[in-house]
């Protein structure tokens, strides 16, 4: 009985595999020969297709959507970056004219200390320059301890810019060349006329801050372009030191004597270095 049983299972295991391999010859051999596959074949296809679409479109949203906010993100971090970077260029770039024209300073510095061989000279810094006192006081970073004393001369960018009025140990107080203040000691100074002639006047200052010779001899025989040097023979200021070149000549108010108007070859208007100028042999 088991023996017939067991047949029988044996029996129809080997005809469940000769259906399924006739269906699958079949199928192939169906499919080859039609231009279409099987209807129940076509509706699984298509049911696949349209379930793939219907996952596909959140996924597509979900992740367009995460794209776009991880490229506002880095949209604005690089934004931030730049705004730091804008930030650091403008100081940079103050920072780097404040440092060429006080380098352009000390290179005329340098060169002064070079050719006022009868003079030494002592740097220093402008530490203070009061609003209301723009156009005739500055105060400096060095004092009595490194050898100032009052009526110095004051250069700055190649030209006498003011003297010393006020000593203190560590600072002095500079009185501008261009202050209005009356009473002010103002520098002797001194010209070569166009036949070779020395003149001498003072340096006095005509409204708004414009500098002019005055007190001059000969001044017709003064042309443009002639520059104005310190006469020595004032105050403890040294000869020889260039405050500035003739811009015009004009009649005053009155018309009757000649306005010889001056520019400064000073830097006048934004010293941050200056050049103290010692003389060796008291004046």
């Amino acid at each position: 009985m088991k023996k017939i049983l067991q047949n029988k299972k044996l029996l129809t295991v080997c005809i469940i595999l000769i259906i399924i391999f006739s269906v699958l010859g079949f199928s192939v051999s169906l499919r080859k020969k039609r231009n279409t596959p099987l209807l129940i074949q076509s509706f699984g296809n298509d049911i696949v297709a349209v379930g793939t679409r219907i996952v596909d479109f959140p996924v597509k949203i979900i992740s367009g959507g995460l794209n776009s906010v991880h490229d506002i993100l880095n949209a604005q971090n690089e934004n931030n970056y730049l705004k730091s970077r804008i930030t650091n260029m403008q100081r940079s770039e103050a920072e780097n004219e404040a440092l060429t024209s006080e380098n352009k300073q000390l290179k005329s510095a340098l060169k002064l200390k070079d050719t006022l061989t009868s003079y030494t000279t002592i740097n220093a810094s402008v530490i203070s320059r009061s609003p209301d006192s723009w156009s005739d006081l500055l105060v400096i970073n060095k004092g009595a301890t490194a050898g100032l004393q009052k009526n110095m001369a004051v250069m700055c960018g190649g030209g006498v810019i003011g003297r010393i009025i006020e000593v203190n140990a560590a600072s002095a107080k500079v009185e501008l060349i261009t202050t209005t203040d009356k009473s002010a000691n103002r520098f002797s100074v001194q010209a070569t006329t166009s036949d070779g002639k020395i003149v001498h006047g003072i340096i006095t200052v005509i409204g708004n801050n414009q500098l002019a010779f005055t007190q001059v001899v000969d001044s017709k025989k003064l042309k443009q372009g002639s520059q104005i040097y310190t006469s020595g023979l004032g105050g403890n200021s040294p000869k020889g030191l260039l405050i500035g070149t003739i811009s015009s000549t004009t009649h005053d108010t009155f018309g009757l004597s000649d306005l010889i108007e001056i520019k400064p070859a000073g830097e006048i208007n934004d010293p941050s270095v200056v050049t103290v100028i010692k003389r060796k042999v008291a004046g």
